[in-house]
C-alpha cells in the first residue's frame, strides 16, 4: 500500500482504539474495582476463535472440492487468515479478496479456479447466514428491534453478494467485447483498464455459472462448516459476559446484536471501522450488559473477533497480502493489464 493509505489505516485504527478507551473510562462505575477474566476463560475464548477460523478454512476447502478444484486445506486456511488481514487494513474490507487471490495464485491455482472458489464461498456464506437468521428468529422471536437489526444486516449482506453477481453477469453479457462504453470512460475505464475489467467480468460470469455444477454432498458439508463458523463467532460475546460473572444477562441481545455488528461492518468505509463498531456496540448493548463489565466485554469481544485475526493473518500471509495490495495500487495507478498476477477486478468481500 502507499504511504497515504498506510497513514489512513493507522489513523483509523488509532481512532477505533481511542473510542474503545473513551467508552471504557466513561462506562466504568467508580465504585467498582477493575474486572479481570481468568486464564481458563481466555483459553475457552481462544479455542472458540481458533475453531471459527478452522471452520472458515474448511468452508473454503470444501467449496473447492465441491467444484472439483484441487486445493489443500492448509492453503484454504492460509487464504482465510490472509483475507482477514487484508480486509482489516483496507476501507470496506476491499483488501480481502485481492489478498486471497494472490495467496492462491502463488500456490499455483488458476485465476478462473480462484474466482470460482471465492464466489462459491461467498454464496454459501450468504445462504448459511440466512439459515442462521431464520433459526435465531424462532429462538428469539420476542426480541423486537434487536431481531430487526439482524434481519437488516442479513438482508444487506445478501443484497451485496447477489447484487455483485447480477451486475457482473449483466455487464459481462453486454460488454464482453468491444471498446469501453461512454459511462465507463467517465470513470477512467478505457484502454488497458477496460480490457482488464472485461476479463474480470468474464471470469466472474464463469464463476457464477460454475455454482450450478457443485457436487451436492460436498456443498452441504461446506454449508455446515459455514453455519458452524457463524455459530462460533456469535458465541464469543455470551461466553465473555458470562465468564465475567453476569449470568443473569438475557441471551438474546448478546447473540443477535453481534450478527448485525459483525456482518454489517462490511459497510464501514474506514479500515477497522474507525470507531464505528465500538460506538454501535455501545448503542446496541449499553442497556443489556451491566456497566461493571461493559468496558471489558467490548475490549475482549473486539480482540477475539477482530484483532486476533489480524495478528494470525499477518503471521500466516502478511507479506503476500501486502504484495497483493501493492499490486492493486499499481494497477489502479498505471492501468496495466495483468491477467494472472493481479487481483480480481470486482471486489467480492462482505
Amino acid at each position: 500500500m502507499s504511504i497515504k493509505r498506510w497513514l489512513f489505516a493507522i489513523t483509523s485504527f488509532a481512532t477505533a482504539i481511542g473510542v474503545s478507551l473513551y467508552i471504557v473510562f466513561h462506562t466504568w462505575p467508580r465504585q467498582h474495582a477493575a474486572v479481570s477474566m481468568g486464564v481458563a476463560a481466555h483459553g475457552m475464548l481462544l479455542c472458540i476463535a481458533l475453531s471459527e477460523l478452522l471452520a472458515r478454512g474448511a468452508k473454503v476447502w470444501l467449496s473447492a472440492i465441491a467444484m472439483r478444484i484441487p486445493m489443500s486445506y492448509r492453503l484454504a486456511l492460509r487464504a482465510s487468515a490472509g483475507g482477514d488481514f487484508g480486509a482489516a487494513i483496507t476501507p470496506n474490507k476491499t483488501g480481502a479478496e485481492p489478498a486471497r487471490y494472490l495467496i492462491m495464485t502463488e500456490d499455483g491455482m488458476h485465476p478462473a479456479q480462484i474466482l470460482l472458489v471465492i464466489y462459491a464461498e461467498l454464496f454459501l456464506e450468504m445462504i448459511s447466514l440466512a439459515l442462521v437468521a431464520v433459526a435465531l428468529y424462532f429462538c428469539f422471536r420476542n426480541a423486537g428491534s434487536t431481531l430487526l437489526g439482524v434481519v437488516g444486516a442479513v438482508g444487506l449482506y445478501a443484497l451485496f453478494v447477489l447484487g455483485t453477481g447480477a451486475a457482473a453477469w449483466v455487464l459481462s453479457t453486454r460488454y464482453a467485447t468491444g471498446s469501453a462504453p461512454p459511462w465507463a470512460r467517465r470513470f477512467g475505464l478505457h484502454g488497458a483498464r477496460w480490457r482488464k475489467v472485461q476479463r474480470g467480468l468474464g471470469t466472474m460470469r464463469t464463476a457464477i455459472s460454475g455454482i450450478r455444477h457443485m457436487r451436492v454432498g460436498m456443498t452441504i458439508l461446506a454449508l455446515l462448516a459455514s453455519i458452524l463458523h457463524i455459530g462460533l463467532r456469535i458465541a464469543i460475546l455470551p461466553a465473555i459476559v458470562y465468564s465475567l460473572g453476569e449470568t443473569q444477562v438475557p441471551l438474546a441481545p448478546l447473540v443477535l446484536w453481534p450478527v448485525a455488528l459483525m456482518w454489517g461492518s462490511a459497510l464501514a468505509p474506514l479500515p477497522g471501522g474507525g470507531g464505528a463498531i465500538e460506538v454501535a456496540f455501545k448503542a446496541a448493548l449499553g442497556h443489556s450488559i451491566p456497566a461493571r463489565i461493559f468496558g471489558a466485554s467490548l475490549v475482549w469481544w473486539r480482540f477475539y473477533t477482530f484483532y486476533l485475526f489480524i495478528i494470525l493473518g499477518a503471521l500466516a500471509a502478511g507479506g503476500t497480502v501486502l504484495r497483493a495490495l501493492r499490486d492493486t495500487d499499481e494497477d489502479e495507478g498505471d492501468g496495466n493489464a495483468n491477467g494472472n498476477g493481479g487481483a480480481p477486478a470486482v471486489p467480492l468481500t462482505a
